[in-house]
């Protein structure tokens, strides 16, 4: 049985009856439970008139007060909150009493803890005309509804007033969870709550009269869900993975695990204490693994030697913690997650060759991969302690081979880059190093396994004549006679060893221009070299040709010839444009601006000489007058009837020795009316036809 320790802060035995509480201020040291029936302690009120009509009210309406004045628990309660208030009325005198209840770790008697503890009770130290104590009400509780919980006091009597409740819970949402007797301040819950929807309500009560005017109030009134354990810890930052190398010290942290509880932070409730429930695989030990059962750590417990990757089932580890409330008792709730733990690896092996010598054949003249260097690292495959890389240390001074990592099977794809000669040697000697993309640790080192020599056979095969230059380039002038000698070809076979001839052959030759000796390669012209020719380019004809040797089968090498033609003056040149129009009233006699062109080089061209053929007649009818190098103009002396007129232009060119073309210009004489020119012919050739008569009488007088 319980007895409370009464600790007595304010006291002062007058020697005259003063009215009222003799103690108005307790504290009593929290019990487990308050048991039924239970003495909680004596109060003493006195009116000095006798006491008449006494009458005792407690705010917590699991606890009475017995007319002598003993404080008395109706029930079992488990928690009465931090404060109760009794409230005494007789026909002379009223008074109120506090008793804080105390947990046992505080200090009673410490003012400055009182205060304190006064202070978080918002419990103001004046007189009040309401008198209200917080409420606790449990969550989860069952019916039946509605449920009193708690008690408003009015200091000056109830009669013609009447209690209202406001707030949160009340006449907001959600509403009608709370209720007051508007006759004597019972306050009542109306359904189940849950705390970890909401955890405390704040509430308003007041004093009004009949017709509802406030008179006293509003005074707050504050109630509690005490929390139950309805809540099991969850994980809820998963999945939980963590890494840790292998060989570590025995005692590293590896990864945390947290669980979460929604249940009240500030009791067994919510909190933690983890365990390991199972571990796969369980070799090499069982126990692998150590949670540190309040910060939920986890951490490794064999030696370093154990937590080898290599010798290792698995190097992965499935470990289901489970995290319980309650602090881990026995009637805590509990919830379980995976927590993966990977070994990772470090590079404590280095790769060693399968063997300690590769043979590789490879024919001379050809590139790419002759052989496949094959390693064996018992690292990790997908991590750089066991990706290897590869090089040649000796045997590579022309630098014709290359050893390059295949990534998918780790070998060395050793490659020749620069082709082979045979008969510059036929065995190479190359000696191999593989070492790891990760340096490896401290107290490992590259052994002789980590190289390894391979031999390389160069097979001879029958390599194609060379042409000796390629590409070969001779300069002629166009216009040689046919048969002349352009030049003798030189091709030579690379196989010194095998005494072979060579015959010649033409190719590709696009104009038919060329032949070759077959024997001694000599090269002649079977067509004139035309430089205007189309097959012609920039002044550059190429050609090609073939060397092929007597080997079984033959081998053949092809070689280029560039000729470059020089220019001969074998062009006349061409007149432009050959028809010209003009208005026979036309103002402007300029008819037109002629152009030459020629298909020769510089100096076969310009400047060219622009002439006209005699005139005839009484009177001449045009002139042409030179504009510059390339071009002249012709220019009309006269208007001219409407007819057709041809004009011989002769035009040379400044070659050595020069060329002339006489080409008639078509003068065709319009008329034009509003713009519109008619050209159609009116008479027949005006001038060719006098110029054809004058000719025939010259003749027939010359031959007279």
């Amino acid at each position: 049985f319980f007895v409370p320790q009464v600790l007595l802060l304010a006291c002062a035995e007058d020697l005259e009856c003063v009215p009222g509480f003799q103690q108005k201020v307790f504290y009593i040291e929290k019990p487990f439970e308050f048991t039924e029936d239970q003495l909680v302690l004596n109060l003493k009120f006195d009116d000095c008139k006798g006491n008449n009509k006494l009458n005792f009210e407690v705010s917590n309406p699991d606890f009475t007060v017995d007319l002598d004045g003993s404080l008395v628990a109706l029930k079992n309660v488990s928690e009465a909150g931090r404060a109760l208030f009794v409230h005494a009325r007789s026909e002379h005198a009223e008074d109120m009493a506090e008793i804080f209840i105390l947990e046992a770790n505080e200090k009673r008697g410490a003012l400055k803890e009182i205060l304190k503890l006064e202070g978080n009770l918002g419990i103001p130290r004046q007189k009040r005309a309401i008198l209200t104590t917080p409420i606790l009400i449990p969550e989860n509780q069952r019916p039946p509804f509605p449920r009193l919980v708690g008690k408003v006091i009015r200091s000056e009597g109830t009669e013609g007033v009447k209690f209202r409740l406001s707030g949160k819970g009340v006449d907001q949402d959600p509403k009608g969870i709370f209720r007051i007797n508007e006759m004597n301040g019972d306050v009542s819950v109306t359904r189940t709550l849950d705390r970890e929807a909401i955890a405390n309500y704040e509430l308003e009560v007041e004093v009004v009269d009949m017709n509802g005017k406030t008179i006293d109030g509003p005074v707050r009134l504050d109630i509690s869900v005490i929390d139950q354990n309805d809540n099991r810890p969850m994980f809820k930052e998963g999945p939980y993975v963590g890494h840790v190398m292998e060989g570590s010290a025995t005692g590293t942290t590896v990864m945390r695990m947290a669980a979460f509880d929604a249940d009240d932070a500030s009791t067994d409730n919510a909190v933690l204490r983890y365990n390991i429930l199972k571990q796969t695989p369980t070799k090499p030990s069982p126990n692998m693994f150590y949670i540190d059962p309040e910060k939920g750590d986890i951490v490794t417990v064999v030696s370093p030697a154990l937590l080898d990757r290599e010798t290792m089932e698995s190097p992965k580890y499935e470990l289901v913690i489970e995290a319980k409330d309650m602090g881990g008792m026995d009637v805590g709730l509990t919830g379980t997650a995976t927590a993966t733990i990977l070994i990772d690896d470090k590079n404590d092996h280095p790769p060693e060759f399968t063997k300690k010598e590769f043979q590789a054949t490879v024919k001379e003249g050809v590139t790419g991969v002759i052989v496949n260097l094959t390693v064996g690292d018992r690292d990790d495959p997908a991590t750089g302690a066991w990706r290897a890389v590869y090089s040649i240390i000796n045997g590579n001074p022309g630098q014709s081979f290359e050893i390059h990592t295949n990534p998918q099977t780790n070998e060395g794809m050793l490659s020749v880059v620069k082709p082979l000669d045979y008969e510059i040697s036929a065995f190479h000697t190359l000696l191999i190093k593989v070492e790891n993309e990760d340096p490896l640790i401290p107290d490992i080192a590259y052994g002789p396994s980590s190289t390894a020599t391979v031999q390389i056979t160069v097979e001879d095969v029958n390599e194609g004549p060379v042409f000796h230059p390629n590409p070969m380039a001779v300069t002629k002038q166009e216009n040689i006679p046919v048969g002349s000698v352009v030049l003798t070809v030189n091709a030579t076979d690379p196989d010194t060893l095998q005494h072979q001839t060579i015959r010649y052959s033409v190719h590709k030759d696009p104009a038919g221009w060329l032949e070759i000796n077959p024997t001694n390669g000599t090269v002649g012209t079977t067509a004139v070299l035309d430089r205007e020719s189309p097959f012609v380019q920039n002044n550059v004809y190429t050609a090609l040709f073939l060397a092929i040797d007597s080997g079984n089968p033959p081998a053949t090498g092809t070689g280029t010839l560039h000729i470059t033609l020089e220019d001969v003056n074998d062009n006349v040149p061409s007149l432009y444009p050959t028809l010209a129009k003009v208005c026979d009233d036309a103002k402007d006699l300029r008819v037109v601006v002629l152009g030459a062109s020629d298909k020769d080089l510089h100096p076969n061209t310009d400047p060219f000489k622009f002439e006209l053929s005699k005139q005839s007649g009484p009177e001449k009818l045009w002139r042409i007058n030179r504009l510059n190098n390339t071009h002249a103009q012709v220019i009309l002396l006269q208007n001219l009837k409407k007819a057709n007129y041809n004009i011989p232009i002769s035009v040379t060119d400044s070659g050595k020795p020069p060329l002339t073309n006489t080409t008639e210009l078509r003068l065709q004489v319009c008329t034009c009316k509003k713009s519109k020119m008619d050209c159609s012919a009116s008479d027949a050739l005006h001038i060719s036809l006098t110029l054809v008569l004058l000719s025939l009488l010259s003749l027939f007088c010359k031959s007279l």
